[in-house]
């Protein structure tokens, strides 16, 4: 049984893979494409726990916070904006979880 291991290994080290096709030098770069900045990042404070109709863009069906990635917020306002959601349930202007019912 020994045998027939070693006879497998040495069947995958002799596999060469195949070759890669050269990139064109002309050809651009392939970058992944970003957000953006937020439309909501002004100089001064982000968000605000009252302002319930904008945080709940920000939170989904589930109710849970969106991410950074989906709302494009820069790292200080994704922090904020969190901050405040969290804030804003506790004072029971937001739901912490959507009805099932």
């Amino acid at each position: 049984m020994a045998d027939y291991d070693r006879g497998d290994r040495r069947e995958r080290e002799e596999r060469v893979a195949p070759p890669r096709r050269p990139r064109r030098d002309n050809a651009p770069a392939r970058r992944r494409k970003g957000k953006g900045r937020s439309e909501y990042c002004p100089e001064g404070e982000c968000f605000n726990y009252k302002e319930v109709e904008i945080l709940e863009r920000y939170v989904n069906e589930v109710g849970k916070i969106k991410p950074r990635r989906v709302t494009g917020n820069c790292a200080r306002c994704q922090r904020e904006l969190a901050r405040e959601i969290k804030r804003a349930r506790f004072l029971g202007l937001l739901p912490f979880i959507a009805n099932t019912d």
